[in-house]
């Protein structure tokens, strides 16, 4: 016990040092941010509530905008052809930093602020990833950066840039490509997660398609030979989706969502759709699965002798990894120290952990050591891939649920909306600012960070894996 006591005194020794070697400009943004808390707070916990899917976050992005625009950011709001994107910016001339902020929700995960489960409003979305939190705090960091600017202190531009439809559509790739990134030296970006850390691992790539059986209908009972049967394509397809996962690298991941398999069971079903999603660590890995599955397409329709069609929904690149940008990070995570939690916010990351049928650890505090970067990393997909591999980025993961937290679940949801999501928030918005802030007054930083981005890019060239034609979005008049 007395060792643990006093391991307890040395961990905390330390990090009242690290907190009392931040200077005064980086106390000047943590300042910043505590001044405007309660708003951004109550600003994050609108988002919370109205939890608005892919390209419908008008309510959110309007938030988001006009807070900006009432920090005294010029907005310029409807970009790259989606109603729900904007950007902000401050300042002018060299360098240009934009930190980019998330806003959607996911379909079906409503949940009230408690740790069992129990939904807000039946059957409606929630922020299952923490987007609520991502855009908020995202944009805390470029007030305190505006501050800053307009105090004289640093010189350059910040942007933050309003980016929807991460969860489905991807919205960042059509803002790549209408060169919403063109002009920027670096971009900040964060996650909400289980821990703390400088994220330097990447992303997988991935690629989304739909598929659709065209058949013929008839009387199930009275005459099927007069039927082709949609539904009996869709599962010959599904099944040689199957037998092919024993024969795809480890690294591949393949999933489906049937959602249309027929209507009624007395009809043969002249129609059937499917939504199909591939993945690898790396895009030149994932390409030959994508043409060998939209080949077992045509082998299915053949099969069940119906029509079929596939059409590209999106798709994005694995995230190009900085290290250079990570070690800043950890510098300045180090300085802050750990969030700290109460005895309640620790309880309710337990019953959270109780509830979802996880070790009851409660929430984890600890600062992440800078990790190797690995070659193969599993874990999900994100659009910032691609403005990874057009502009030089840094990531970051900060704790906003308890650890072993299922992700795009009702928990992740109930932590957004009260102090634990809050307190990930804020903290993410002072490790952000503060990194920025290193790179305005350190030229040789950028130039670091450039160099590895380069360096990893290589002579690949960028090319987004999105259908021809504007994006997406919802027609919200029918």
């Amino acid at each position: 016990m007395k060792k643990f006591l006093f391991l307890s005194f040395l961990l905390t020794s330390s990090f009242g040092i690290a907190q009392q070697q931040i200077s005064k400009d980086k106390k000047d943004l943590i300042n910043t941010i505590e001044t405007k808390k309660q708003e951004l707070t109550e600003l994050s916990d609108k988002i919370w509530a109205l939890a608005e899917t892919a390209f419908e976050e008008h309510k959110s992005a309007e938030l988001l905008a006009d807070f900006a625009e009432k920090e005294g950011f010029r907005v310029e709001r409807g970009v790259a052809e989606i109603p729900t994107a904007f950007v902000a910016t401050y300042g002018s001339g060299s360098p240009v930093i934009s930190v980019l902020g998330e806003f959607d929700a996911l379909p079906g995960i409503s949940q009230k602020a408690q740790p069992d489960k129990e939904p807000l409003n039946e059957g409606a979305a929630g922020h299952g990833c923490g987007h609520n939190l991502f855009g908020v705090g995202s944009l805390a960091a470029a007030i305190a950066i505006k501050e800053k600017i307009k105090n004289g202190d640093i010189k350059g531009t910040v942007k933050f840039i309003g980016t929807p439809s991460e969860e489905k559509f991807f919205g960042k790739i059509w803002m790549v490509n209408a060169g919403i990134w063109d002009d920027v030296d670096v971009n900040i970006s964060w996650h909400p997660g289980a821990e703390t850390k400088a994220d330097v691992q990447s992303s997988l790539a991935l690629v989304d398609f739909k598929i659709e059986f065209f058949g013929q209908a008839a009387h199930a009972s009275a005459d099927p030979w007069n039927g082709k049967s949609a539904s009996d394509a869709l599962e010959l397809y599904t099944t040689g989706v199957n037998y092919l996962r024993e024969h795809v690298k480890p690294t591949v991941r393949m999933h489906y969502h049937i959602q249309d398999g027929g209507q009624v069971v007395n009809v043969v079903p002249d129609y059937s759709r499917l939504w199909m999603r591939v993945r690898d660590t790396k895009r030149e890995g994932l390409m030959p699965v994508y043409e060998h599955l939209q080949k077992m397409a045509e082998g299915a329709a053949i099969m069940a002798d119906v029509d079929y069609k596939v059409s590209l929904i999106s798709g994005i690149y694995e995230t190009l990894v900085n290290r250079e940008g990570g070690k800043i990070m950890q510098k300045n995570l180090e300085l802050l120290g750990p969030i700290e939690y109460t005895r309640e916010e620790q309880e309710f990351g337990k019953q959270i952990q109780k509830a979802t049928e996880k070790e009851m650890l409660g929430m984890d505090a600890e600062i992440t050591a800078l990790e190797d970067t690995k070659d193969h990393p599993g874990g999900g997909s994100t659009d910032v891939g691609d403005v990874s591999w057009n502009v030089p980025n840094i990531n970051l993961s900060v704790t906003t649920a308890p650890k072993d937290t299922p992700w795009h679940s009702w928990a992740v949801v109930a932590c957004g909306g009260m102090s634990i999501g809050h307190k990930g928030m804020i903290y993410a918005s002072k490790a952000m600012s503060m990194t920025m802030l290193d790179l305005f007054k350190n030229p040789e930083l950028i130039n670091k960070v450039t160099k590895e981005y380069k360096e990893r890019k290589g002579n690949a060239e960028y090319k987004a894996i999105i259908p021809s034609g504007p994006p997406p979005i919802p027609d919200t008049t029918k």
